[in-house]
C-alpha cells in the first residue's frame, strides 16, 4: 500500500530543505515526504494526487510566500484533502496571521522558525498530529473509480462490463460527498458522465466499452493471421473449448463480445457443480477458467463481435462488426444465450435505471434496506434473490406458475423458504413499471382473478428465460424454430441439408450443417443448460475439431 503523504511548501529553499531533512530522518519509514518550493505547482499535483488515490495525511507550508500566502494555499488545499493535518510555518512577526488562520483554515498547528532541537519542538508536535489523523485514516482505494448517477443505464453498461471482466473498481456516486469533490476538483459536468479515474490519474469522460476495454489490458486487436480453431463466445462451453484447445497445441483464438462466463459468470452462487461442494460464485469460476485457458496459450479477443462467418475454400472467415476478417481451420460457436425481454409497458424506459436483466451482482449494493422484486422462476433468479436478500429490506419472486417446483431444483427452493425476508406472488405478473429519473412503482396483477395493485419499488430484476445468440449466423447453420443451432444426426430431419452439406461423410455429434464449425453449450439446440453439461460439450468439440483437421 503506498504510504501516506507530507506535503512541504516554502519558498527559501534553505528552510525548505532543513525541514525536509528532520521529517525524513523521523517519518520516512511511514509516510512519503513530498516538497516544492512553489505553491502553485504545489496546487497542480494535488489533482493528481487525488486521481490516483494517493493520500496526504498533512501540509506544513510556509506563511509568506510570493505566489500565494501560506493561508491561501492551506484553504485551497482543504478542497482537495480536506482530513489532511495543516500546518503553518511563522516567523515571529506572523504569529497574528497564524492566530487568524486557526479560525480561517481551521489550522491545527503554527510553528515558528527555527525549530531547533527538532526532538523538542518539532517531533512531538507532527507526532501528536500524525497520531490523531491516523486515528480517522481510512485508505483510499487503489484502482478504477466509476463515477456517475446511480440510476443511469450508461453508468450500469459500464459497471457491468468491468464487473464481467472481473476487474475490481470502485462506485461513486456523484451526489455523495466524495462523488461532489471529485467532479469539483475535475470540473466534471453532467454531460460528462460516466466518467473513469484510472489509478495512474487519467481521465475518461463518457468512455465507450472499447476505450474501457483498451485501458484495462483486454486486447480487442487480432494478432495472428490463421487460427486452427477460432471459438465464438466465452461462456464456460467456450472457456472449456479453448482451454482443451490450447492445451492440445491448437493455435486458439477465444472471442468475446462482452465479457467471460456467459450467463453462468453472473451466477452469485453455483452450487451443484461437480468438485466444489460448499459451491463457487460464477465470476471465481469465470476466473479461474480465463486463467487456465490464457496460461496454455489462448488468444482472448474482447470485446468484439461476430457479425458474420464466410466459408472459401475451405477456410472460415469471421468478421467482426468493425470488417476485421479473422481466418480460421475451424470454428466452435458457444454464444450461448441472451435473457429474454420483458415486454411490458414501462420497463424499456427504467431498464439500467432500477430494472435490470441479470446484473444482481453488479447493483446489489444500491439495493440495500430497499424493497426489491425479481421476475421469473429458474435457478438464476432463485440465485439472485438469495443473493440480493443479503441487502435488501424484502425481496419478492413474481412467477407466472403456481409454486416454483416445476423450474427450480429443489435445493434452492428449500433455501428459499429458509430466508424470512423472501416473499412469492405466484399466478402473477408485471403489467406496468412507472418513476421518473428511475423506477418507483410496479404494477402487478394476479392472472387468475385480475385484481392489480400498485407496489413501491426499488428495483427489479428479469429472469425470464432465454433465447439463443444466433441472429447474426447465416443461412448455411440449420437453426431450429426458436434459433437454436442443429448439430449431428438432427440435422438430417431438415429438407435443406442435402444441398448445404457436400462432405461423404455424417456430421459429428456437436457439427452443425457447414462442415467444420461446431456449437457447443447453450445455444445448441437440445442442450441441457447447465454448466457441467456445457463445459463437457465444449471440451468435446475440440475432439471432433481434431478430427475435423485431420481430414483437411
Amino acid at each position: 500500500m503506498d504510504q501516506p503523504i507530507i506535503f512541504l511548501i516554502d519558498d527559501d529553499p534553505q528552510v525548505l530543505r532543513a525541514i525536509n531533512r528532520d521529517l525524513r530522518n523521523k517519518y520516512r519509514q511511514d509516510y512519503r515526504i513530498l516538497s516544492t518550493s512553489s505553491a502553485n505547482e504545489a496546487l497542480s499535483s494535488l489533482l493528481e494526487l487525488k486521481n490516483k488515490g494517493e493520500v496526504v495525511a498533512a501540509f506544513i507550508s510556509d506563511q509568506r510566500m510570493p505566489e500565494m500566502q501560506g493561508v491561501d494555499f492551506l484553504t485551497k488545499a482543504m478542497v482537495f484533502f480536506p482530513e489532511a493535518k495543516r500546518v503553518l510555518l511563522t516567523a515571529y512577526s506572523d504569529t497574528d496571521a497564524a492566530i487568524k488562520a486557526i479560525n480561517d483554515v481551521k489550522l491545527d498547528y503554527y510553528l515558528t522558525k527555527p525549530w531547533d532541537p527538532p526532538e523538542e519542538k518539532l517531533y512531538p508536535i507532527i507526532d501528536d498530529l500524525l497520531d490523531d489523523w491516523q486515528g480517522g485514516y481510512r485508505p483510499d482505494f487503489k484502482g478504477i473509480k466509476v463515477l456517475g448517477y446511480q440510476f443511469s443505464p450508461q453508468s450500469h453498461e459500464v459497471k457491468e462490463f468491468l464487473a464481467g471482466n472481473l476487474v475490481p473498481y470502485q462506485w461513486i456516486d456523484m451526489a455523495d460527498e466524495e462523488g461532489t469533490r471529485l467532479c469539483s476538483v475535475n470540473n466534471l459536468q453532467p454531460k460528462d458522465f460516466p466518467v473513469l479515474i484510472f489509478e495512474d490519474g487519467e481521465v475518461i469522460k463518457k468512455p465507450s466499452i472499447i476505450d474501457v476495454a483498451s485501458k484495462i489490458g483486454l486486447n480487442p486487436r487480432v494478432s495472428n493471421n490463421v487460427y486452427d480453431v477460432a471459438i465464438v463466445g466465452a461462456g464456460p462451453a467456450g472457456l472449456a473449448a479453448s482451454v482443451y484447445g490450447a492445451s492440445e497445441g491448437l493455435k486458439t483464438l477465444l472471442i468475446e463480445r462482452h465479457a467471460p462466463g456467459g450467463q453462468a459468470g453472473t451466477s452469485s452462487r453455483i452450487e451443484n457443480y461437480l468438485g466444489f461442494p460448499s459451491g463457487l460464485s460464477g465470476s471465481d469460476l469465470t476466473r479461474r477458467a480465463v486463467t487456465q485457458a490464457t496460461r496454455f496459450g489462448t488468444e482472448f479477443l474482447s470485446p468484439q463481435t461476430v457479425k458474420e462467418i464466410r466459408v472459401k475454400d475451405g477456410y472460415k472467415a469471421i468478421i467482426l462488426n468493425d470488417e476485421t476478417e479473422i481466418n480460421a481451420k475451424a470454428i466452435i460457436i458457444t454464444t450461448g444465450v441472451d435473457y429474454r425481454k420483458l415486454d411490458t409497458k414501462g420497463i424499456n424506459s427504467f431498464t439500467g435505471a432500477g430494472i435490470y436483466y441479470g446484473a444482481a451482482n453488479t447493483e446489489a449494493l444500491s439495493c440495500r434496506d430497499k424493497q426489491v422484486y425479481i421476475v421469473g422462476g429458474g435457478n438464476s433468479a432463485g440465485q439472485a434473490a438469495m443473493y440480493l436478500s443479503k441487502f435488501a429490506k424484502q425481496v419478492c419472486i413474481i412467477i407466472r406458475r403456481e409454486d416454483l417446483s416445476s423450474t427450480m431444483s429443489a435445493y434452492l427452493i428449500e433455501q428459499i423458504n429458509g430466508v424470512p425476508n423472501i416473499c412469492l406472488k405466484a399466478c402473477s405478473e408485471i403489467t406496468e413499471a412507472k418513476g421518473d429519473d428511475k423506477l418507483r412503482e410496479l404494477t402487478i396483477t394476479h392472472l387468475q382473478t385480475g385484481e392489480s395493485e400498485v407496489v413501491d419499488a426499488d428495483a427489479l430484476y428479469i429472469f425470464i428465460g432465454a433465447k439463443p445468440y444466433t441472429e447474426w449466423l447465416g443461412t448455411n447453420i440449420i437453426k431450429d424454430n426458436k434459433g437454436f443451432v442443429e448439430t449431428g444426426r438432427e440435422l438430417n430431419r431438415y429438407d435443406g441439408f442435402g444441398k448445404i452439406w457436400k462432405m461423404t461423410r455424417d456430421p459429428y455429434m456437436l457439427e452443425t450443417s457447414t462442415p467444420g464449425i461446431f456449437a457447443a453449450g447453450d445455444v445448441r439446440a437440445g442442450a441441457m443448460n447447465r454448466v457441467a453439461s456445457a463445459v463437457g460439450e465444449g471440451s468435446m468439440a475440440i475432439s471432433f475439431v481434431h478430427k475435423y483437421l485431420a481430414e483437411v
